[in-house]
């Protein structure tokens, strides 16, 4: 069975290194899924999860991603992320919490900067909710 190179890397650490037999995550015009001897590509991508479906069988890793730049190469694939953090690591609670902030920050904005940042605060706080959600669906 062909397998694929899998690197999932921020700014602090390496959150993943491995063998792969598919890789799926956030693309910047949809999610992408990545098999062996895929096609190189250069492209950004969105927060959400990146779910990686290990070459030795085990269970599917999900790692959780605010945004950032994704290589691929036929036998590499590499996700150089803004911040990354290990689906078993996500806590719900403080995802909430950043949902709750942000929408009210965005109901009180003063500027486009405010709106701005704070919609996007939005968006990586709904992207972990929905990487949370994901998670359970494979653990159950």
């Amino acid at each position: 069975m062909a397998t694929i190179h899998v690197d999932v890397v921020s700014a602090e650490e390496q959150i993943f290194s491995g063998e792969a037999t598919f890789v799926v995550l956030p693309g910047e015009a949809g999610e992408l899924g990545i098999y062996p001897r895929h096609t190189p590509l250069l492209t950004r991508i969105r927060p959400g999860a990146v779910r990686v479906t290990p070459a030795n069988g085990g269970p599917e890793e999900l790692v959780f991603v605010s945004g950032g730049i994704l290589e691929v190469q036929p036998t590499v694939v590499t996700v150089l992320a803004d911040t990354a953090i290990r689906g078993h690591d996500l806590d719900e609670a403080k995802a909430l919490e950043a949902r709750r902030l942000a929408e009210e920050a965005l109901k009180t904005r003063t500027s486009d900067i405010d709106y701005a940042k704070a919609a996007g605060e939005l968006a990586e706080a709904m992207a972990q909710l929905a990487a949370i959600s994901k998670l359970r669906k494979i653990r159950s």
